[in-house]
């Protein structure tokens, strides 16, 4: 079980494999209020990054399933480097469907939605391992600005324009589905240069380390198109951001 090979080249010098800087995701804890021992899911959770600091400047206790064997072996090299191996536990294992033994303050996917088959579902997913008045977490990307055609949505990585809404359409779907939006944090376009642009040196890198490998063309193919790729597209139109979500009564 792991991810498309592509991805563990390309964001293998990431810790953060959403649009977020470190200084964004210590806001986002900080947002949350968080206190000492609060159980958190962290369903997708990449190499560890909001656990492990959370663990370190909260005191929080936590678990990270991932997919990704490389990610899940960095989230535990990360978490014994700031000395909280003993608060959070990651497993290499499928996220989707994925249900807490114990139930959680925090039930988190960020920027995997495709999980649960989207938001909706994610969100349900989610749901079953919350405690009563516990936060569900989601990191889902919106539409800073509907691009004018498919074709510019397509240069986004989307599918089609109707992958993503707009943010005030994003957070109305929220309600629908019987949440109150209590706190959000978005990336910004700083931040979306340091996901994105991170991974072309990690790829230049990756290449001159191992020019013969049967993805070398593939990755090439990747360093030369995706600079220009992200500024024109990415980067003016596709927002990102965490949702902190509560049961509405």
């Amino acid at each position: 079980m792991d991810i498309p090979r592509i991805f563990n080249i390309s964001e293998s010098a990431h810790r953060i494999h959403d649009p977020f800087t470190p200084e964004k995701l210590a806001t986002l804890g900080a947002a949350l209020r968080l206190e000492k021992g609060t159980r958190i899911l962290d369903l997708a959770s990449g190499s560890g990054e909001m656990l492990c600091t959370w663990a370190r400047d909260y005191g929080v206790l936590g678990t990270g399933v991932d997919m990704s064997q490389l990610f899940t072996e960095q989230a535990k090299v990360r978490a014994e480097k700031l000395g909280v191996a003993g608060q959070v536990k990651f497993i290499h294992g499928e996220a989707a469907g994925f249900i807490s033994d114990e139930k959680v303050g925090v039930a988190a996917c960020l920027g995997a939605t495709w999980i649960g088959g989207g938001v909706a579902g994610t969100i349900e997913l989610l749901g079953r391992s919350l405690r009563p008045g516990g936060i569900i977490l989601i990191g889902e990307p919106y539409w800073r600005q509907l691009p004018p055609t498919e074709d510019v949505a397509k240069g986004c990585l989307a599918g089609a324009i109707s992958d993503f809404l707009p943010l005030p359409e994003l957070l109305a779907s929220f309600g629908r589905l019987g949440y109150d939006v209590v706190e959000m944090v978005l990336a910004d376009q700083d931040s979306w240069d340091r996901y994105e642009a991170a991974k072309w040196l990690t790829m230049r890198r990756w290449l001159e380390a191992y020019p013969a490998d049967e993805l070398a063309d593939e990755v090439r193919a990747k360093l030369t198109s995706e600079p220009e790729r992200y500024a024109a597209y990415t980067r003016e139109y596709l927002g990102w951001g965490a949702f902190a979500l509560m049961t509405r009564r």
